[in-house]
C-alpha cells in the first residue's frame, strides 16, 4: 500500500470519526431528559415562554432535519448556530475565546517539550547517579501534582509573596505584549510543569534503552562523546515514538486548559465551557464540546500521519503487505 493510499484511508477514518462525534454530541444535547426550553427557561417559565422558545430554537423541528442544519452551518459557514439565552450566534464568542485557550496549549506544550527532553535525558544518562536520582524522583512527583494545584502554588508564590506577575486576567497581546506576557506566564508555567513530567518519564526510559543499542556503542566507539552520541543517535531514534507521546498529551492539554483557565480568570474556551454548563446554554455547549472533540481528532489525525510517513519501518511494512 503507497503512502498516498494510506493516507487516503487516515483521511476517511479522520472524516468518520468527526461525523460520528458531531452526531453524538447533538445527540446528548438534545436528547437530554425532560423539556430542554422548560429546561433552559427553568421551572418559572410559562407554557408560552416554553413554546415561544422552542419556535425560535426550532426545537419543534424534527430531529435529523436540526441536526444536518446544524452540521451544514458549521461546515459550509463556520456557523456553530445561536445561544439558547441570548440567541446571540455562538461563533464569534468561539473566536474570542479560541485565541486565549490557543496561546495556553501551544505554550504550555512547547515549554514542556522543551524541559523534558532534557531533563529526561540527563535523568536517563545520570541514572546510577545522585543528581541522576534526585532529578527523576522529582519528575515522578510532578506526575502526581495535578495542574490546577501547581498553579494555585505560583499564584501564592510569584502574585501574592513577590508580586512579580499578575494573579489572574489576560491582556491581548495587542494591547501591550509585556502585559501579555507577563499574563500568560504563570498559566502556562502550570500546565508545563506537569506535562513536562509526563514526558520526560518517557524520554528518560526510551533513552536507557536507547544507551544499551548496537549503534549507540559504535559511535561511542568511533570517538563520539556521550552527549554528542545521544544527540546525534539516541534522540533521533526516539523522535517519532515520542511525536505520539506528545499527540496523546495534547489531549490531555486541552482538558487542564478548562481548569487552569478557571483559576487564572482566563477569558478562554474552558471559562466559556463552565459557564455555559452552570447556566444550562445547550447551544455553547454543544458548540465548544464539539470544538474540543474534533480538535483532539484532528491532532491524532496528524500525528498518526506523520508518524506513517517519517518511520521508514512502518512505510516498508505496508510495502511488504
Amino acid at each position: 500500500m503507497t503512502v498516498l493510499r494510506r493516507v487516503g484511508v487516515r483521511v476517511a477514518w479522520l472524516l468518520g470519526s468527526l461525523l460520528l462525534a458531531s452526531f453524538l454530541i447533538f445527540l446528548a444535547t438534545n436528547k437530554l431528559p425532560g423539556n430542554i426550553a422548560q429546561v433552559t427557561l427553568g421551572t418559572n417559565a410559562g407554557p408560552g415562554e416554553v413554546a415561544a422558545l422552542e419556535e425560535r430554537l426550532g426545537l419543534n423541528r424534527p430531529f435529523l432535519l436540526r441536526y444536518v442544519e446544524w452540521l451544514g452551518g458549521i461546515v459550509t459557514r463556520f456557523d456553530f448556530g445561536q445561544s439558547y439565552y441570548t440567541g446571540a450566534p455562538v461563533s464569534p464568542l468561539i473566536a474570542a475565546r479560541f485565541e486565549v485557550s490557543a496561546w495556553v496549549i501551544a505554550f504550555g506544550m512547547i515549554f514542556a517539550i522543551l524541559i523534558a527532553i532534557p531533563v529526561g535525558s540527563y535523568a536517563a544518562v545520570r541514572r546510577r547517579h545522585l543528581d541522576g536520582i534526585a532529578v527523576s524522583a522529582l519528575s515522578q512527583v510532578g506526575l502526581a501534582i495535578p495542574a490546577f494545584w501547581a498553579g494555585i502554588w505560583l499564584v501564592i508564590v510569584f502574585a501574592v509573596r513577590l508580586g512579580w506577575l499578575p494573579a489572574g486576567g489576560y491582556v491581548s497581546y495587542w494591547d501591550s505584549p509585556l502585559d501579555w506576557i507577563r499574563h500568560l506566564i504563570l498559566p502556562v508555567a502550570s500546565l508545563a510543569v506537569v506535562q513536562a513530567s509526563v514526558i520526560s518519564r518517557y524520554v528518560r526510559s526510551s533513552v536507557i534503552d536507547v544507551l544499551h543499542e548496537d549503534f549507540f556503542r559504535t559511535a561511542r566507539a568511533v570517538g563520539w562523546s556521550r552527549i554528542g552520541a545521544l544527540w546525534r543517535h539516541g534522540l533521533r531514534n526516539i523522535g517519532i515514538s515520542l511525536l505520539t507521546v506528545i499527540g496523546l498529551q495534547l489531549a490531555t492539554l486541552l482538558v487542564g486548559a478548562i481548569i487552569i483557565e478557571q483559576v487564572f480568570a482566563l477569558p478562554g474556551l474552558g471559562s466559556a465551557l463552565l459557564t455555559a454548563v452552570s447556566g444550562r446554554d445547550l447551544g455553547i455547549v454543544q458548540a465548544i464540546v464539539l470544538l474540543l472533540v474534533w480538535s483532539v481528532l484532528l491532532i491524532n489525525f496528524l500525528v498518526d500521519i506523520t508518524y506513517q510517513i517519517v518511520d521508514p519501518r512502518l512505510r516498508r511494512r505496508a510495502e511488504a503487505a
